[in-house]
């Protein structure tokens, strides 16, 4: 044991010193390489105080003597932009409504997991890109090529990229929901499409969600109604056959599938939903 113990305490003494040595010598090449890059500088004639600087010591150099952003600039934008689009997708288009009204359809009907999550999400995104194909392409037109054109800045391509979203969502934004928020944070409710347009998107977004949500759940509600009533009849029909072991969802699953299937219920729901944004 002692001499277990002697080893491990040389071993430790030895890595502690060659530790030591390694940084002696990073240290010494560091004011070296220091010393060196300093006498090659040039010292300015005059320093500038950081006090008196009014960009505090900032400046951003672009690549032309156009102003334009620099490519590594733009591609960051981009991939930015990608990133937040699932939330802008959700946020600012009839995916919220489509896809709360096609659980609603799931759960009413009863089958946990048919049509499964992947295929209701895929159906809610193909039907909001076709609801809003006329927004994006007026966006588009109006102001993603006139500023890849450089006919327009990029703060009036936003700006303008803005309207038709903001026209849309007042369309589908009910008043009290706006209303609401505009009281939460102390300003005048628009009454007018000008002071509509002074609104800002924070109040806007949050407004326009509560306003899907609310229209869903009350489609929701209307679809409930008839499988609802498939339930009440079957569990009526089980208690007075005194068959009380017997789960009603059991039974009344195939009558509720079976009712979907003869009244046409996905053309039903997906025709009258799309309508609603229409």
């Amino acid at each position: 044991m002692k001499k277990s113990k002697k080893k491990a305490l040389f071993l430790s003494l030895l890595i502690s010193g060659i530790l030591l040595c390694c940084t002696l010598v990073l240290s010494y090449a560091e004011k070296t390489y220091a010393s060196e890059v300093g006498d090659l500088t040039e010292t300015p004639d005059e320093e500038v105080d950081s006090a008196d600087d009014i960009n505090n010591g900032l400046s951003i150099t672009y690549n032309n003597d156009s102003g334009e952003m620099a490519g590594t600039v733009k591609i960051f934008l981009v991939l930015t932009v990608l990133s937040l689009a699932p939330s802008i997708l959700i946020m600012l288009t009839s995916f919220t409504r489509i896809i709360v009204v096609l659980h609603f359809v799931r759960q009413a009907i009863g089958t946990q997991t048919a049509p499964p999550n992947q295929v209701l999400i895929g159906l809610a995104l193909f039907l909001t890109l076709f609801i809003m194909a006329p927004i994006f392409t007026e966006i588009n037109e109006t102001a993603i090529k006139p500023l890849d054109a450089g006919e327009i800045t990029q703060e009036e391509a936003l700006e303008i990229g803005q309207q038709p979203l903001r026209e849309f969502m007042y369309k589908e934004t009910q008043s009290k929901d706006l209303a609401l928020f505009c009281d939460i944070a102390e300003l005048e409710y628009p009454s007018t499409e000008e002071e509509y347009n002074d609104v800002p998107m924070s109040l806007v977004i949050p407004a326009f969600i509560l306003s899907e949500l609310r229209t869903a759940f009350i489609i929701g509600f209307v679809i409930y109604i008839p499988f609802i009533v498939i339930d009440m009849v079957v569990s009526s029909i089980l208690m007075s056959m005194g068959m009380m072991m017997l789960p009603p969802t059991t039974i009344s699953m195939p009558f509720k599938i079976l009712l979907f299937i003869l009244a046409d219920g996905w053309n039903l729901v997906i025709g009258n939903l799309v309508k609603t944004f229409y």
